[in-house]
């Protein structure tokens, strides 16, 4: 939708090529921007279940001298 409104603005003569080029890279880093957000939380959640697995294996090593 965005793009199609880019592209009605590219009509007019008063857009530049370098103000579209411009617009087009504003989109394309909002974009960008929002994968990495998404991309942080799943590294996050990756980040607890190697602390989990640590605490796992720790747990294990502390039964198994107890025993």
């Amino acid at each position: 939708m965005k793009k199609a409104k880019i592209q009605k603005e590219a009509k007019k003569p008063e857009i530049t090529s370098l103000e579209l080029h411009e617009q087009i890279c504003a989109i394309r880093y909002e974009n960008i921007e929002k994968r990495m957000e998404s991309g942080s939380k799943r590294f996050v959640r990756m980040e607890l279940m190697i602390l989990g697995l640590y605490g796992a294996i720790i747990g294990t090593y502390v039964l198994e001298k107890i025993i």
